[in-house]
């Protein structure tokens, strides 16, 4: 009998192991062998999923904001999807095209070019001024209360905004029977699809939310900004203490954010989070050259209105505004000011008695403005290998 009583716990213990090295193979295996090696001589895709949850910092949490849940294997594909170039017509161009990580996923031309080198209506929008799309963006995820996409607000959802891109002639001007065509050509999706989706089904719909899926996963919130906010903030950003110098800024630093607090702020944030505005007119033109937000609407109060970016990233993502006219940083604070014009949808901000507001910035006050934008870029997003391309 004492034997017995040995045995059993030996037993147990035997048992234990069995299913840890069971559970060590489920791990590492993620993928059936022939599916990884099928993928594996197209992508650079880890054997096991990366992680696309994030969580955001205390002084950005404590406004109130959260990252929605991200399905891992949907991201996985959205990414694949986002840099390959078979989803065009002339398999030239990719949403990373117009989307480029080293740029925060924006574009260094005026107006992005598409397929057949046709040019573009407006300046790519940088995906990485955003904070994060899963914290505020899209009426499928916050209803009424998301923020829309494109400059002119036209898409309520990121997958609105793939499929219509992938569809817009002067972008990838694909049909979506062209979309699925390219897709079930490609023999590295079928087993990424049955991942996703539980069956290797391939429908523009499903390639589209997977694509959503992937810039939903999407955040920056690594800047010198972030980390020194984290520091002087913590859950105190109700107290005004953004306004107190932070003890890793440089004094230019300092002087610029305070500037930026006093005058940018109210329509850019002054934390960096979620923008207070999703609209507005900044002076660019006193006569309507590109009717914006209006064009959707046909409200005459919104004719050259857009969309009111964070300035997350700002210094890695020239040219800036919608039509792309300002190649530098300096020539955007020049705008600020000297050249606001009275355009009759001027925002409000911008105004005093009725007439344009400039800053009337001196030389030293724009340098250290400039100096400030310079700490709202976030470097390890540009390398990021979970948003990185992963085609060989």
């Amino acid at each position: 009998m004492k034997k017995l009583r040995i045995l059993l716990p030996l037993f147990g213990v035997l048992l234990l192991a069995a299913a840890c090295n069971r559970d060590a193979d489920f791990n590492y295996y993620y993928y059936e062998p022939e599916d990884y090696a099928l993928i594996s001589q197209y992508l650079n895709l880890p054997d096991r999923p990366d992680n696309y949850q994030s969580e955001l910092p205390k002084h950005l949490s404590a406004m109130g904001l959260a990252t929605r849940p991200v399905d891992q294997d949907k991201a996985i594909l959205g990414r694949v999807l986002f840099y390959d170039k078979h989803l065009s017509k002339d398999g030239t161009v990719s949403c990373a095209s117009c989307h480029r990580q080293e740029l925060a996923f924006a574009d260094d031309k005026q107006v992005s070019t598409g397929v057949f080198n046709r040019a573009g209506d407006r300046n790519s929008i940088a995906l990485g001024s955003v904070l994060s799309f899963s914290a505020y963006y899209g009426t499928d995820l916050f209803g009424s209360s998301g923020i829309p996409f494109f400059w002119d607000n036209r898409a309520n959802t990121a997958s609105d905004q793939n499929i219509s891109s992938m569809t817009n002639p002067k972008e990838m001007d694909m049909t979506h029977a062209d979309i699925v065509t390219a897709v079930q050509t490609q023999p590295y999706y079928e087993p990424l699809f049955r991942m996703a989706f539980g069956n290797g089904q391939i429908t523009s719909e499903r390639v589209s939310e997977a694509i959503a899926e992937f810039v939903n996963a999407i955040g920056s919130f690594n800047s010198k900004f972030d980390h020194e906010a984290e520091k002087s903030l913590g859950y105190n950003v109700y107290s005004n203490l953004e306004f107190n110098s932070f003890s890793g800024f440089t004094d230019a630093e300092n002087r610029g954010k305070l500037i930026y607090l006093n005058n940018c702020a109210s329509c850019h944030s002054p934390t960096q989070g979620r923008p207070p505005k999703i609209k507005a007119n900044n002076g660019l033109d006193a006569a309507t050259v590109d009717v914006g937000v209006g064009g959707i609407t046909n409200s005459s109060y919104d004719m050259a209105m857009f969309k009111v970016p964070l300035l997350r990233n700002i210094a890695l993502t020239a040219p800036y505004m919608h039509d792309g006219r300002f190649a530098t940083l300096e020539e955007v604070v020049e705008h600020y000011s000297s050249g606001v014009q009275a355009h009759q949808n001027l925002s409000p901000e911008l105004l005093v008695n009725g007439t344009p507001r400039n800053l009337n910035l001196s030389a030293q006050e724009k340098s250290d403005l400039i100096a400030f934008l310079h700490t709202l870029t976030d470097e390890q997003l540009k390398t990021d290998q979970r948003y990185s391309d992963p085609f060989k």
